[in-house]
């Protein structure tokens, strides 16, 4: 993978000098810290969180952020982490996997620091860069065991759809960065983008799955609960990376 990569998502300019607009996966939230987060932050982030600007040095790699002992071990991505209910818990389970946390959010990465620490966590890294830019220039292609997308923004309006994260192109870049057999594992509580996950993963000739009884490792959490208060259908899906085939 080449040192040179192109400018992250909000450092993108025109010839003119003017910012790029992009079409993103998610929108920018506030930044204030409660206390609680707050303390987690400045207990646990230089240890955790990756700074955003440590992926713009000429050979940065997210293998490196976990430590020389840590090099070779498996490593889980979750896109979306949210505030950590799910990555801490899962994590905990997982001691021998490396887990990055990709969440743009950075009351809910504080938020994650605290409850990854409780859990007794320590194999989780946490970075707020773009998930979709990091997954494309800083993950190695078959290098990924697990990923996980639980409960990604639905962008429910038909003229916001181009902002989900699960598309063709985004679909086929993410195949490519699973192991062989590794796992894809989503969850949303909205019908019309479970069907639309449907539709691109079956569709994405390196992975082969569909709808799958839910999950039983992965924690109810609040947002879950406030989906299913609200009537909503918890849909889990599972796809796994196989060869693609090949034509006769």
């Amino acid at each position: 993978m080449s040192d040179v990569r192109p400018a992250r998502p909000h450092h993108k300019l025109m010839e003119d000098g003017r910012r790029m607009r992009e079409v993103l996966t998610y929108a920018r939230r506030g930044s204030r810290f409660t206390p609680k987060q707050q303390a987690a932050w400045d207990a646990y982030a230089e240890a955790w969180v990756i700074p955003d600007e440590a992926v713009d040095e000429p050979g940065f790699t997210f293998a490196d952020a976990f430590g020389p002992g840590r090099r070779e071990a498996p490593l889980v991505v979750e896109i979306g982490s949210g505030v950590g209910e799910a990555t801490a818990a899962l994590a905990a389970a997982r001691p021998d996997h490396n887990v990055l946390a990709l969440e743009v959010w950075r009351p809910g990465v504080a938020e994650t620091l605290a409850r990854v620490a409780e859990a007794g966590a320590a194999n989780v890294r946490l970075c707020s860069v773009d998930a979709v830019w990091s997954m494309e220039h800083l993950v190695v292609h078959g290098t990924v065991s697990e990923l996980w997308t639980f409960f990604p923004d639905p962008w429910h309006k038909t003229r916001h759809h181009k902002r989900r994260l699960v598309n063709p192109a985004n679909a086929a870049m993410l195949a490519e960065r699973l192991v062989p057999g590794g796992v894809w594992r989503l969850a949303t509580d909205w019908a019309d983008y479970a069907e639309q996950m449907r539709e691109v993963l079956d569709a994405e000739p390196r992975l082969a799955g569909g709808v799958v009884p839910r999950w039983e490792e992965r924690p109810v959490t609040k947002f879950e609960r406030k989906g299913v208060a609200r009537g909503r259908t918890i849909t889990d899906l599972l796809y796994r990376r196989v060869a693609p085939k090949v034509s006769p």
